[in-house]
């Protein structure tokens, strides 16, 4: 999708800039409610725990470690990680990391990270931050004091802030997930096995016209069996 499909769409709906819940009411009416309400419903029961699981399993590295940690609550009391859900995630993405994209960049899944979800410290300008990112593909700007203390969402799309309804970790995902069917955004390159398992494992959509890689196949059947 193109910066110019972005402005557009935020033309015709500017109520996306200011009104919070809407992209979750475009996504409803796209695929109805039982697949809109699939990743809160079921992150915490069915995936979260293999996430976890299959996670130890990994090459450990610092940031493995602190992920870990974090997703079983095992550092309550650090301010300077994620939470238990963002963690969780994170993990995921650990299991399905980057491949080298168009350009042949190869990046690790800790970078990758940062194409998913920054934290902002409430004291600092988001327009300054908003001015320094590059790239049309959208990510969850998460504000507050610390990483583990935050008090507000947003969806960064072209380097416009949409406010989150969510004021979970895991429901700012669930809309940011949601953002690429409502602007017809593609994937970003480096997290495409990450959200392409997410798309047809979690919510179970448009299972049939997905291209799935080789990877995704496997970690389903690996979780699952």
């Amino acid at each position: 999708m193109t910066s110019q499909r972005t402005t557009d769409v935020l033309k015709t709906f500017p109520r996306l800039l200011d009104v919070k819940g809407l992209l979750n009411q475009d996504f409803v009416l796209l695929f109805g409610e039982e697949t809109s309400s699939r990743l809160l419903e079921r992150w915490d029961t069915t995936f979260k725990p293999k996430v976890i699981e299959e996670s130890k399993h990994l090459t450990k590295s610092t940031e493995l470690h602190r992920l870990l940690n974090a997703a079983e609550k095992h550092a309550e009391d650090d301010d300077t990680n994620w939470d238990s859900d963002m963690a969780s995630l994170l993990l995921l993405l650990h299991l399905l990391p980057p491949t080298a994209g168009r350009k042949r960049i190869n990046i690790s899944a800790s970078d990758a990270e940062d194409k998913m979800v920054h934290f902002h410290k409430s004291c600092c300008s988001i327009d300054e931050h908003l001015r320094g990112t590059e790239g049309k593909q959208p990510y969850i700007l998460a504000v507050g004091r610390a990483q583990k203390r935050i008090h507000t969402f947003y969806i960064v799309v072209d380097k416009q802030l949409i406010p989150c309804q969510a004021t979970r970790s895991l429901g700012a995902f669930d809309e940011l997930f949601k953002s690429h069917y409502v602007f017809s955004l593609s994937y970003d390159e480096f997290l495409v096995h990450f959200y392409t398992f997410v798309q047809t494992t979690v919510y179970s959509t448009d299972i049939t016209t997905t291209d799935e890689s080789p990877r995704v196949r496997e970690f389903r059947a690996k979780l699952f069996n």
